[in-house]
């Protein structure tokens, strides 16, 4: 009777935290904060009962809280042991981190309001004030009279509807979110030519240049970016403004819809806003990450200061000093174009309905194998690492590699060195059934040509081109950390704080994939929005480009042809004077040698005649 007593009240505990778990990624999205939301937990919790989703969540919280066990465990065995050791180094990477603080840079957050819902309510203005949500099986967004319900994106349709019954579903187009997307980047490219997109419907800007350049205030310029993207594409957005993307991000949702705001660029400024702010308003921390804190006290990114000598213990190393960050406020002011990111691997998987038969898993591993050899062709690229990706009937998610004697790029290959990997899976799990595969290789090696030109410096460097570009972002979306999930199943690590930002990011991917496939409506086009595209071209004078001659050191016509045929004839002319000068210095005494070619150009610049303005003065060596 004492342990039935003893027993009910983690069963309540576990009741609670699950019905928490169920309101999903998406709970801080804006619009969010005037519902009760209790109320919506519970609906969802008595309308999913017993479902597929229900019985995943369910599964995922029960482990969740095993590891959280694990997690007390420890702290209360580090709480008997002096802990002087980890205060002070705690305190000396503050120390640290401080020296790096940057505050000279303007960076701007920008997301566009109810994307999806926006560029929806144009071709049908009745819809703007009635809820309504874009998808079907899982919501992907929703505007904001249908959030005042609970509704929100990553929610499964049938709780939605039972949430706001008078809900009305838009289906998805990509082609019109795309041509919007891409109208709306065309305006930003002026405020910073190498703005960086997250995803389709926001980015992240540096506009210090713009607003020395054009002697205006920060929130002025984003003002006028926000009134310019409305006047010409009829949809609004909203913007933070701060001194660095991780301050950017989160005041980007402190005045949605259709609002900025603006942190001052000052230390006492930025202590203090990150004081109070929960710790799972920060891009990095999703709702794992955040249970997992919470558990140990740190509830707000103020409190991360107080438990600061148990953090590396706890959650490693890279989480410690990713968490140090979040309760200075520090964080990246480098903001490029995504396809600048380097690839560190390349990759494909499929979730399925449950899979068990092992001539159906081959066959599905032929066809992941052939998958990836279309990646691999695409991008260019062989991989030194093979790894296996598999997620179990019971939603646990495994990971297998193996080091192949050659760099693989063919699917017959990856299929032989992958095909030992399932075989062992299915010696560990007996009856093994699946629901998602997927096969990745890391350790890339380029198979591209190595272009001569541009080595020796006569052409400028290549962007990667548009296949590579489309797999970019959704790579980066696999920087998952050991200090977040110890078994999540990983493709790699990334040392940066980046690496937090994509396991968030992927933890709401892979809700909405599990919602997708249990509610049996997965759309293959879904990770729309994803993919990254070279930013638009500022509007300019084309400017014509001229490569150096490397004997003559004059500008010539970009044209392969033309300019071999130029550096033969310099070339010749080199020798030819070699040999005029050797015979006159022994056959006259009145000889006078030719002035060197680049100094004659100088002169007859200096003397008026027609320069080189586009010289570059390149030298070898």
């Amino acid at each position: 009777m004492a342990g039935e007593l003893h027993a009910e009240p983690k069963l309540v505990e576990e009741h609670d935290t699950l019905k928490y778990s169920l309101l999903g990624p998406s709970l801080t999205k804006s619009g969010q904060d005037d519902v009760d939301q209790q109320k919506v937990s519970e609906v969802i919790y008595n309308a999913s009962k017993g479902s597929k989703y229900f019985n995943n969540e369910e599964a995922r919280d029960k482990n969740l809280t095993h590891k959280i066990d694990r997690i007390l465990e420890k702290k209360k065995q580090l709480e008997k042991l002096d802990l002087a050791h980890d205060r002070r180094k705690a305190d000396e990477c503050i120390a640290e981190l401080e020296l790096f603080r940057d505050l000279s840079q303007t960076i701007v957050h920008i997301d566009c309001d109810a994307f999806y819902a926006a560029v929806e309510e144009l071709d049908r203005p009745e819809l703007k004030e009635l809820p309504f949500a874009v998808g079907g099986g899982v919501l992907t967004t929703c505007n904001y009279h249908a959030r005042k319900f609970g509704c929100r994106s990553g929610m499964a349709g049938f709780v939605a509807k039972k949430l706001c019954p008078q809900l009305i579903f838009m289906p998805l187009n990509f082609d019109k979110y795309t041509a919007k997307a891409q109208e709306v980047r065309e305006i930003i490219v002026d405020y910073d030519p190498r703005f960086e997109s997250a995803s389709i419907d926001e980015a992240y800007l540096n506009i210090t240049e713009y607003c020395q350049k054009n002697h205006i205030d920060p929130e002025e310029a984003v003002e006028q970016l926000r009134r310019e993207v409305h006047e010409k594409t009829k949809i609004t957005i909203s913007a933070g403004i701060a001194a660095n993307a991780k301050l950017a991000k989160i005041c980007s949702n402190k005045n949605k819809p259709n609002g900025q705001y603006r942190l001052p660029s000052d230390r006492t400024s930025v202590v203090a806003f990150m004081r109070e702010l929960p710790t799972r308003k920060v891009n990095g921390i999703g709702r794992v990450f955040e249970r997992e804190l919470d558990a140990i006290g740190v509830k707000t990114c103020g409190d991360i200061y107080q438990y600061r000598q148990y953090l590396s213990k706890l959650f490693g190393e890279k989480a410690f000093v990713f968490l140090m960050q979040c309760f200075l406020g520090i964080g990246r002011t480098t903001v490029q174009p995504a396809e600048e990111y380097e690839r560190k691997s390349v990759g494909t998987e499929s979730t399925f309905h449950d899979m068990g038969d092992p001539t159906e898993l081959r066959n599905k591993l032929r066809w992941t194998a052939e998958e990836l050899e279309k990646d691999m062709l695409r991008t260019q690229f062989k991989g030194r690492t093979l790894c296996l990706k598999v997620k179990l009937h019971s939603f646990e998610v495994f990971t297998r590699q193996s080091v192949p004697p050659k760099a693989v790029y063919l699917a017959d290959d990856l299929y032989k060195y992958a095909l030992p990997m399932l075989t062992k899976l299915e010696e560990e799990f007996p009856g093994m059934k699946l629901r998602l595969m997927g096969l990745r290789c890391t350790h890339l090696v380029s198979m591209k040509k190595p272009d001569t030109m541009t080595f020796f410096g006569f052409k400028k460097k290549q962007s990667i081109d548009s296949g590579e570009l489309e797999l970019i972002t959704q790579d980066s979306a696999k920087r998952k950390s050991d200090a977040l999930d110890d078994d999540t199943g990983q493709w790699e690590t990334w040392p940066d704080e980046l690496l937090f930002e994509d396991a968030e990011r992927q933890e709401r991917e892979d809700d909405m994939k599990d919602l997708e496939s249990l509610s049996q409506e997965v759309d293959k086009r879904r990770h729309h929005g994803k993919e990254v595209v070279p930013n638009p071209k500022k509007q300019a004078t084309p400017e014509e480009e001229w490569w150096d001659c490397p004997i003559c050191k004059r500008p010539q016509a970009a044209s392969e042809k033309e300019f071999n045929e130029h550096i033969d004839l310099c070339l010749s002319r080199g020798t030819i004077k070699d040999v005029v000068q050797e015979t006159a210095s022994t056959g006259s005494r009145d000889h006078t040698p030719t002035p060197h070619p680049a100094k004659k150009a100088r002169g007859k610049d200096k003397a008026g005649v027609r320069g080189d303005p586009k010289q570059r003065r390149l030298f070898f060596g």
